[in-house]
């Protein structure tokens, strides 16, 4: 695929040019997505297979949706929620069943990103385990059990919660064994597990383990619509069929019963299609790619432990990082730099590293740190 053009201002009309079938972005976990062509795929999925109206999210394309999403994951039932905070919020009040406390990574979403929901509105408090750490072990989860139930009155922990891949340690993975020493602990001592999942189709890319083999271990698991399966909201939240059996209640309780959500049932749908195949295809490449740069003096390009699709960029002391950005941005390329540091500047494999060659890509950089 060829650059048509060089662009003279890419700020200019970033939106435009964001959304161009030829613009790398090397930031967020799908690709850039404006209305109008959420608009455009809507037509032409209804057009070619149809959408199925949804009623207040039950039926339709909603139960579709449902349905490959519980065969995508091995579990025997799936329920459309509107958010992964609603998602996660629901998965730990069912898990805990009248306990009163439920652990979490202290990195986690749940924990620093969700207003206090679960404390607020389910009476449920989160226990923070291995601070500024990317994931918890074995250890640290029974230390908190006992903790938990050895005060003079008992606070039992009704559920565990694992976020993997952690967006707040850069997307760095929980290693799987640890996944399974922990899953199988709770199971022994009677407690729910949860997955929150998000960005579970990431984490398997990195992997090679499968999202089916990652969710076996867990009693519930969440997977995000919006952030790479290009609808303009929702999540799944999937297990047993007696746990999902009339969540849809607690759904609507909480003010998720939303009318429309076929819309972004059929989007979802559409953007799973091949997915796993695609992702994993832009992963191996950007990988190559990365090897590549590290071969431009002044440039390198470095993966963090149990990493996932977050690559860091490093460039020789003193260079212009804005100047970087800039000549990239005038290729098509566009990389996303820390607002609290200039110099820091990370790579977000998504799809999009497949509208151009490895080739065309590993020129724009080249050109970027050598040009005027």
């Amino acid at each position: 695929m060829t650059v048509e053009k060089p662009v003279e201002d890419p700020s200019a009309r970033l939106d435009e040019i964001l959304a161009h079938p030829s613009t790398v972005v090397f930031a967020g976990d799908g690709e850039p997505r404006r209305p109008e062509e959420m608009a455009r795929r809507l037509a032409r999925i209804a057009s070619e297979r149809g959408i199925r109206a949804d009623s207040y999210s039950l039926g339709g394309a909603v139960a579709d949706l449902e349905d490959r999403f519980a065969r995508v994951l091995g579990k025997q039932s799936a329920v459309f929620m509107p958010t992964g905070t609603l998602a996660n919020h629901l998965a730990v009040r069912g898990l805990c069943a009248g306990r009163p406390r439920a652990i979490v990574l202290e990195q986690s979403h749940l924990y620093h990103d969700s207003g206090d929901c679960v404390q607020r509105l389910s009476g449920i408090n989160l226990v923070p385990v291995a601070p500024d750490r990317a994931h918890f072990t074995q250890e640290d989860a029974r230390e908190a059990v006992a903790r938990s139930s050895g005060g003079r009155v008992s606070s039992p922990v009704g559920a565990l919660v694992v976020e993997s891949p952690v967006r707040r340690q850069r997307g760095r993975v929980m290693p799987f064994d640890e996944m399974k020493r922990v899953a199988s602990y709770c199971a022994d001592v009677g407690i729910g597990t949860h997955l929150d999942g998000a960005r579970l189709f990431m984490m398997s890319a990195a992997t090679g383990i499968s999202p089916a083999e990652y969710a076996a271990l867990f009693d519930t698991v969440y997977v995000s619509l919006y952030k790479y399966l290009g609808a303009p909201f929702g999540a799944i939240l999937a297990g047993s069929e007696e746990f999902c059996r009339d969540l849809y209640h607690e759904r609507r309780m909480f003010g998720g019963g939303l009318p429309g959500s076929a819309l972004a049932a059929a989007l979802a749908l559409d953007g799973l299609d091949g997915f796993e195949e695609r992702f994993g295809q832009a992963m191996s490449r950007a990988r190559a790619l990365f090897s590549d740069l590290d071969t431009i003096p002044g440039l390198g390009v470095r993966a963090y432990e149990n990493g996932s699709n977050i690559f860091r960029l490093e460039l020789a002391p003193g260079a212009d990082t804005r100047r970087l950005v800039r000549k990239l941005a005038l290729a098509l390329v566009f990389v996303s730099v820390d607002e609290s540091d200039d110099s820091s500047i990370h790579l977000t494999v998504n799809t999009s590293v497949l509208r151009q060659t490895s080739e065309e890509i590993f020129r724009a950089f080249a050109g970027a740190v050598d040009g005027p």
